[in-house]
């Protein structure tokens, strides 16, 4: 026989609603009770039917994540932290990839926005005014970019540049190439807007894409800049950029530094190791899962969360040559 909610309600000593909680939003319930309840329910056998309580509770229980390059290392840690929140509060994450494509990601909201019950949006790379549009039709929230009136959760690149652009002109650095990333990204125009307050004479680079090719593509006007440190994009630019210099002749990090963004695992496993600026990714998923579902369960404010970076100094950068 089918095993019923009711059977184990009076299995675990609970009434059915508590049951019910447990599975549809286990953030409520005590932690003792929910063990026992989940306990019970494994013995049993029972499994909630998902179906029927979304025409119930008006609730899919499913959450759309959209990046703009999952083959990026960056969004790996973001994802795997995301949808372990996620099962926390009994939910379960889509994810889709827009591959750097605007028209995609408008497609991909959209199409999210019958199927779930709110999407985050990592890196976008559509207009603020189309997401603010988008945001009507499905909850949204936002990470790593900006957007007035909309749930957000930004890493302090800002502040990470800052720190980058300190560390070259601590090590006598006074010319530094800003390889910057795609057309209208939030991360570049902070980045540029960090290293314009700075001391160094600092030349704007770009756009670029922002993988390993881009960094490749833009060693020729590196080179031609006159800049004897660079701070790039993101990892996969930087360690481009290192292994067109390298093609160069040039030398990391005697004849040029290199900073990249991120702290993915290849930055540190190449020769020489990466100096960068390393993204509280894993910190960013949990966060905006947690926005998401408020936002979902409750009415309020939209927040803007900001989360700190660090300069993480190895090998890649030294002192500029005399």
């Amino acid at each position: 026989m089918t095993v019923t909610i009711r059977d184990v309600a009076r299995a675990s000593g609970v009434h059915v609603s508590t049951v019910s909680r447990t599975f549809s939003a286990p953030h409520l319930v005590n932690a003792a009770t929910r063990t026992r309840v989940l306990a019970v329910a494994d013995d049993l056998g029972y499994r909630p039917n998902r179906a029927a309580r979304a025409l119930t509770t008006g609730r899919t229980h499913n959450v759309g994540l959209i990046v703009a390059d999952i083959a990026n290392p960056f969004f790996s840690s973001l994802i795997k932290a995301a949808q372990a929140q996620a099962r926390l509060r009994d939910y379960h994450v889509f994810v889709a990839d827009t591959d750097e494509d605007p028209q995609v990601e408008e497609e991909l909201i959209q199409a999210f926005a019958k199927q779930v019950d709110g999407v985050l949006l990592c890196s976008p790379r559509l207009t603020n005014k189309t997401i603010e549009r988008l945001g009507e039709d499905v909850p949204l929230v936002v990470v790593n970019r900006r957007v007035k009136g909309m749930p957000t959760v930004l890493m302090d690149v800002g502040r990470g540049a800052r720190l980058a652009i300190e560390h070259l002109v601590g090590l006598g650095h006074r010319r530094i190439a800003l390889v910057t990333g795609p057309s209208g990204s939030w991360t570049s125009k902070e980045m540029q807007a960090a290293a314009a307050t700075g001391e160094a004479d600092v030349v704007f680079l770009g756009p670029n894409p922002p993988t390993e090719l881009g960094g490749m593509s833009a060693v020729t006007d590196v080179l031609a800049s006159g800049a004897t440190g660079v701070l790039a994009y993101n990892d996969l630019v930087a360690l481009g950029l290192m292994e067109g210099l390298a093609e160069r002749g040039t030398v990391v990090p005697r004849d040029m530094s290199v900073i990249g963004v991120d702290d993915i695992v290849p930055g540190r496993l190449g020769s020489p190791k990466l100096t960068t600026i390393a993204m509280p990714t894993a910190a960013a998923g949990r966060m905006a899962v947690d926005m998401l579902l408020h936002s979902v369960d409750a009415e309020g404010a939209p927040g803007v969360t900001t989360l700190e970076t660090s300069l993480v100094v190895r090998e890649s950068t030294g002192e500029a040559r005399r």
